[in-house]
């Protein structure tokens, strides 16, 4: 399960920078809301450990997630003749993914647990000749968390809880270069790949206030992921080549190191009746400390430099929620969640087709027994439109990158998502 979850635990980057709320759980449903304070299944290892208090014996839930993401770039009216009209497709398409979870009650006042999802991350892929080729074709970076966790009753209020957050990181990204005095010349390619373990911590507090009410706050750390890669170049013209190895660029090694950000989350969950319960969550994620992730040559004339930093801002989100007990068996989720941008003003990347995004989540759970129940969960993420303004510093027929001009309109992603619950 870990390795198959390693290949497709991530598909698209969403709002909140490049994390998702959504690993196939009850969250789905719930856009999110309730995240650290909900504590009603096994994936409260991930949201909050603190929660793993609440639940008796042992229980375990399996995930499963398809999403479809919706990004069309178009072209516009600035972008340079020499790059072509190609606008490259739709870069994301369909991905699957899942998570698993499982809780251990070891004495009525400790609890241990451990999960693995993948909920940072993004893949996007164009088509070769895109006209936004020399800026990015191609790129992947993923995170998979393994999360071992325990959680200590304080007293009949107080729960603490603590999860260790090992990250296997996967980097890839490919950029077209284009080919110096070499008119008609096939465009030359630059690739670059790692793979890298980076340790984190997750912390939570959950208070409850009375048996109705319950409040949560959360705190995950900085998690370094140090990518570093030697480019491989393919393709390329001799007067290119050779003006890299003088710089040697061919040989060096490039520092990619990223930061999953720090965040913190609070969250609130209260039952109003026995139909009736309200969920909601506020928080917060430092993407303003993310890295270098931007790769290409500007000027293959004189390649100076193949990474860029990019200018990320923090981000906030707040999200509510509600759910209704249509019958016995039935338990209707709904929420409403917003995160703003993390990009400022054009997207700086094409391999980052995402900013500040609205989500609208539905779910239902089945109780078919105390023993197992089961739920369907649908969530659309709206991103509206993101304009792409890139200007190459030299022309396309001087070796240079060009202008590209134009907009991904109505963006989107639709989750969906199927969990299945054991308790022992």
């Amino acid at each position: 399960m870990v390795a198959s979850l390693s290949v497709v635990a991530v598909g698209e980057a969403s709002a909140g920078g490049l994390s998702l709320y959504e690993v196939g759980t009850a969250d789905v449903g719930l856009a999110s809301a309730g995240y650290g304070a909900r504590a009603q299944d096994a994936s409260t290892v991930l949201t909050n450990p603190a929660g793993m208090t609440r639940l008796a014996g042992t229980q375990v839930l399996a995930a499963a997630q398809l999403l479809y993401g919706d990004v069309d770039f178009s072209r516009g009216s600035g972008t340079s003749p020499d790059l072509g009209r190609n606008e490259g497709g739709n870069p994301i398409g369909w991905f699957p993914g899942g998570s698993f979870f499982i809780t251990q009650q070891v004495s009525p006042d400790l609890t241990v647990g451990f999960g693995t999802a993948g909920n940072f991350g993004l893949a996007v892929k164009y088509d070769s000749s895109w006209l936004g080729r020399y800026y990015g074709q191609e790129g992947t970076l993923i995170g998979l968390s393994l999360l071992p966790s325990i959680a200590y009753r304080v007293n009949e209020r107080l729960s603490l809880g603590a999860t260790v957050n090992a990250m296997f990181g996967i980097m890839k990204q490919q950029v077209a270069i284009n080919n110096p005095g070499a008119p008609g010349r096939a465009d030359g390619r630059l690739e670059l790949s790692d793979r890298e373990w980076g340790w984190g911590v997750n912390l939570g507090v959950l208070y409850e206030v009375d048996p109705a009410t319950r409040l949560g706050l959360t705190w995950n750390s900085q998690v370094k992921l140090d990518f570093s890669a030697r480019p491989d170049f393919s393709g390329v013209s001799p007067v290119l080549a050779a003006a890299l190895a003088s710089r040697g660029a061919l040989r060096a090694n490039l520092d990619l190191g990223i930061y999953v950000p720090q965040g913190v989350m609070a969250s609130a969950f209260h039952q109003v009746n026995d139909q009736w319960a309200v969920l909601g969550s506020v928080g917060w994620q430092q993407w303003s400390k993310f890295g270098k992730v931007d790769v290409g040559i500007s000027d293959t004339n004189n390649p100076a430099s193949l990474t860029t930093d990019l200018d990320f801002k923090d981000t906030w989100h707040v999200a509510l929620g509600g759910q209704y007990r249509i019958s016995q068996p039935w338990l209707l989720n709904f929420g409403v969640a917003y995160d703003s941008a993390f990009q400022s003003g054009d997207i700086q990347s094409p391999l980052l087709p995402a900013n500040s995004a609205w989500r609208f989540g539905v779910g239902v759970q089945n109780e078919v027994d105390r023993s197992f129940n089961w739920g369907l969960s649908a969530e659309y993420a709206y991103g509206g439109t993101l304009d792409l303004q890139k200007s190459g510093e030299l022309p396309v027929r001087l070796g240079g990158r060009g202008d590209v001009d134009g907009a991904y309109r109505n963006t989107g992603v639709l989750f969906m998502a199927a969990n299945f619950n054991w308790k022992f």
